[in-house]
C-alpha cells in the first residue's frame, strides 16, 4: 500500500465540492429557496385553505465525540424571517466575483494540515457543480436501514380531526388565533361565530382550534341567539412548548416519526421553518443528525403530539420540503443514534480515462481515504476559526475579541465591512452594533456582549454567543491539530500499523505491541484530538504533538482551561476510512442541466429514470458510497480526483461555476 503527496499534482479542475456527512458547509451564494404563498409571514393562513400564501453552517463539536450538533438558539431562530430578495444574472454574477474576490484571502489544504493521499493512482479532473442536485444524502438508520421517502399515506386513526378542520377557519380567525395563541395581544379569548350551525358545524370548528393552535382550548357559548365558539388559554406560555396532555390518545405513541426530504436547506433551518408553520416551539423536535444546507438530504425526524394529518398537509404549503414515511413511535430521537449516511454523488465532466476511473474507485473502495477533518471545519475567510479556538485555549480574550472584530482581508457583506470599520476607529460596541441590520451573527453578539459587560469583561461578553457556537471555534482547534499529525505520522510511518500506534477496545485506547502487530490493520489505527482525557501514541508523534502545541503556547498535559466549557477532554478518530457499499458508472451526456439520477421525489411522482447515450458531449462519474458519521465525503472525493478541496483553489480555477 502506497501513499502520495500533494506536491505536483496538476489542478486543472473546476468548481467547489461541498457537503459533507454531518458537517458544516461553506457559505455560498445559492439561489434563493422559493417559498409557496402559504407563509405565516403573511396573513397567517396556515395549513388551512387552497389559497396561496410562504450562512456559514457552524460545524459542531469534534464528530469523533458526538455525530450531531448541539441545537441552535431555537427560541431566537424561531423568531428570524427568511430572507426572499431573489437576485437578478447581474447581481448573482456580481455576488459571485465578490465571492472570488473574498476567497482569494481564504485557506488551502495545506493551511489546515490536509496534505496526503493513500493511492498513487494518478488524479484526474472533474466537476463537483454547485447544484445541489448533483449531491444526495440518505440518513441510515440504528438499525441500518438507509431512510428513503416512498410513501406520503397518512395513517389511519380515528381520533384524528377531519379534512374540514383545515379549511373551516378564515384568514382572518386564524390571524386572531394565532394571536391569541402567541399572547401577541391582550385579548384573553377570541369568538368564532358559527354561521349554518350544526353540531357536526361546531365538533370541526373546535377540532381545527385544538389541533392548528396547540395551548388553546375551546367551549362553546350562546350569545344573543348565536352559537359562538370561543378559544381561550388553558395552560399559559408553557403549553407552546408542551402540547396538551388530554388531548393526545393514550393508545397512540407521543411522537410522530416521518421521513423528511429537504434541498438546499440544513436540518435546523428546516425545523424551524415546520415550527413557523405548526405554530410550536422547535425544541419539540429530534433527530438523529443534522444534514447541511447544499444537497438534498432524506432523514428521520420525531416531533412531539403533532399528527401526521398535520403534517401532510405540510406537503400542500412548503417547496424544496416533502414528508411521509410515517407512525407513531413511543420514543424520540436521540443525536447520535445514526449509523451513517449514504452518499449519491455527481462528478460532472471528468477528463480521466475508464481505466484511471477503475483504479481511483478500486483504491476508494479497498483502501478508502484519510480521515481529514474538510476545510468547511475551518471557515471560509481570512480569519480562520482555528485561529480563534487557540486566542480561547491560551486564554488570550483580547485576542479572541480582535480576531472576531477586527478588518479583514477580502470581500464581505458591506454591513460586516462597515461594522468592522467601525470597530476599528471607535472599539466603541454600540456604535459598531448599529451597523448591522442582522444582530444575530456571531459579531452581533459579540458586540452586544460588549455593551452589556463592559471591554474589561471580554469572557462575559463572548459568552452571550451560544454555546455549541462558540465550542466550534476550540473544536476547530482540535481538528486542525489532528490534520497536521495525520498527515505527519503518514508521512513518517506509511500505511501500516506500527508498534505504539493506538486502536481502540470498546472506547478504550490502547497500543499495539510489538507482538500483537500482526492483530491489525491501519484501518484500526486511531489518532487523538488533543486532551486532558487521551492518550497519545508511543513514537515520534508523540513528540510531535508536543512541540506543535508548545509552538502555540499551550500545555499538553494541561488541556483543562479555567472555564470549564473551554477544558478539551479530547477524543480519538481513525486515520484511514473505507467506505461501505461502494458503486460507482460513467456515462456520457449532451446536456449538462440535466439531472443524472432520480431523487425520491422523482421516483413517487413516477418520473423515468434518465437514459444515457452511448455516446456523448460530457462524461459524468455517479458515486454511490456509504460513510459512518462525522467523516467528510469531500476527503472522499479528494481521494478519488487528486485535488485540493478548498473554495480558495476552486475559486481562482473556475469561479463561473459559483452560478
Amino acid at each position: 500500500m502506497e501513499m502520495t503527496d500533494m506536491t505536483g499534482v496538476s489542478l486543472k479542475r473546476g468548481s467547489l465540492v461541498v457537503e459533507d456527512n454531518d458537517s458544516g458547509a461553506p457559505a455560498e451564494e445559492t439561489k434563493k429557496q422559493k417559498m409557496s404563498e402559504c407563509s405565516p409571514a403573511r396573513g397567517l393562513d396556515l395549513l388551512g385553505n387552497d389559497s396561496v400564501l410562504h450562512s456559514e453552517d457552524m460545524p459542531g463539536a469534534p464528530e469523533a465525540v458526538s455525530a450531531g450538533r448541539d441545537e441552535k438558539n431555537s427560541e431566537a431562530q424561531l423568531e428570524e424571517e427568511e430572507e426572499e430578495d431573489g437576485l437578478s444574472e447581474e447581481e448573482e454574477e456580481e455576488e459571485a466575483e465578490s465571492f472570488a474576490d473574498m476567497m482569494k484571502h481564504g485557506l488551502t489544504e495545506l493551511d489546515v494540515g490536509i496534505t496526503k493521499f493513500v493511492s498513487p493512482h494518478q488524479g484526474f479532473s472533474g466537476i463537483l457543480k454547485e447544484r445541489y442536485s448533483d449531491f444526495v444524502v440518505h440518513e441510515i438508520g440504528k438499525d441500518g436501514r438507509i431512510s428513503h421517502l416512498d410513501d406520503l399515506s397518512v395513517p389511519v386513526d380515528e381520533e384524528d380531526p377531519s379534512e374540514d378542520a383545515f379549511t373551516v377557519l378564515t384568514a382572518e380567525e386564524k390571524q386572531r388565533l394565532e394571536e391569541l395563541q402567541l399572547f401577541k395581544n391582550k385579548e384573553t379569548s377570541v369568538a368564532i361565530e358559527v354561521i349554518e350551525d350544526t353540531k357536526e358545524k361546531r365538533t370541526v370548528i373546535h377540532q381545527a382550534i385544538k389541533s392548528l393552535f396547540p395551548g388553546l382550548e375551546t367551549k362553546t357559548e350562546d350569545r344573543e341567539g348565536k352559537k359562538y365558539i370561543v378559544a381561550y388559554h388553558t395552560a399559559g406560555r408553557k403549553a407552546l412548548a408542551n402540547p396538551r396532555k388530554h388531548s393526545w390518545p393514550k393508545s397512540r405513541g407521543s411522537y410522530c416519526h416521518f421521513v423528511l426530504y429537504k434541498e438546499n436547506k440544513d436540518t435546523m433551518d428546516a425545523i424551524n421553518v415546520l415550527s413557523k408553520y405548526l405554530r410550536v416551539k422547535p425544541n419539540i423536535f429530534s433527530y438523529m443528525g443534522t444534514k447541511d444546507k447544499r444537497a438534498i438530504t432524506v432523514q428521520e425526524i420525531a416531533v412531539l403530539k403533532i399528527t401526521a394529518q398535520r403534517l401532510a398537509h405540510l406537503n400542500k404549503c412548503l417547496m424544496n420540503f416533502k414528508l411521509g414515511n410515517f407512525s407513531y413511535q413511543k420514543n424520540p430521537l436521540k443525536l447520535g443514534e445514526l449509523q451513517g449516511n449514504h452518499f449519491t454523488v455527481v462528478l460532472r465532466n471528468i477528463t480521466g480515462t475508464d481505466d484511471q476511473v477503475q483504479q481511483a474507485m478500486n483504491s476508494l473502495k479497498e483502501i478508502g481515504f484519510i480521515n481529514y477533518y474538510g476545510m468547511q471545519r475551518f471557515g471560509t475567510t481570512a480569519v480562520p476559526t482555528y485561529q480563534v479556538g487557540r486566542a480561547i485555549l491560551q486564554n488570550s480574550w483580547t485576542e479572541v475579541m480582535d480576531l472576531i472584530l477586527k478588518p479583514r482581508s477580502g470581500a464581505e457583506k458591506g454591513y460586516l465591512v462597515k461594522c468592522r470599520e467601525e470597530w476599528a476607529k471607535t472599539k466603541d460596541p454600540a456604535a459598531a452594533l448599529r451597523k448591522l441590520p442582522v444582530k444575530r451573527c456571531v459579531e452581533g453578539q459579540l458586540l452586544r456582549g460588549l455593551s452589556k459587560y463592559g471591554m474589561k469583561n471580554i469572557v462575559s461578553a463572548f459568552g452571550i454567543i451560544p454555546r455549541n457556537n462558540r465550542l466550534m471555534y476550540i473544536h476547530s482547534y482540535q481538528s486542525y491539530v489532528w490534520n497536521n499529525m495525520v498527515s505527519k505520522r503518514i508521512e513518517d510511518y506509511g500505511l501500516k500499523p506500527i508498534p505504539g500506534d493506538l486502536v481502540l477496545k470498546g472506547a478504550t485506547a490502547t497500543y499495539i505491541e510489538e507482538e500483537d502487530i500482526n492483530n491489525y490493520s491501519i484501518h484500526d489505527v486511531v489518532m487523538p484530538l488533543p486532551g486532558f482525557d487521551v492518550i497519545y501514541p508511543k513514537h515520534k508523534i508523540r513528540d510531535a504533538y508536543r512541540e506543535m502545541l508548545t509552538a502555540d503556547n499551550l500545555d499538553i498535559d494541561n488541556m483543562r482551561h479555567k472555564i470549564r466549557d473551554y477544558s478539551l477532554s479530547g477524543a480519538y478518530r481513525k486515520i484511514i476510512i473505507r467506505p461501505q457499499n461502494v458503486s460507482w458508472e460513467v456515462v456520457a451526456y449532451d446536456d449538462p442541466k440535466i439531472p443524472l439520477f432520480n431523487t425520491d421525489v422523482d421516483n413517487l411522482e413516477g418520473k423515468p429514470p434518465p437514459v444515457f447515450p452511448s455516446e456523448g458531449k460530457y462524461r459524468a462519474l455517479k458515486m454511490d458510497f456509504s460513510l459512518p458519521p462525522s467523516t467528510y465525503a469531500t476527503m472522499a472525493i479528494r481521494e478519488v480526483l487528486k485535488m485540493d478541496t478548498s473554495i480558495k483553489n476552486q475559486t481562482q480555477l473556475n469561479t463561473t461555476w459559483l452560478r
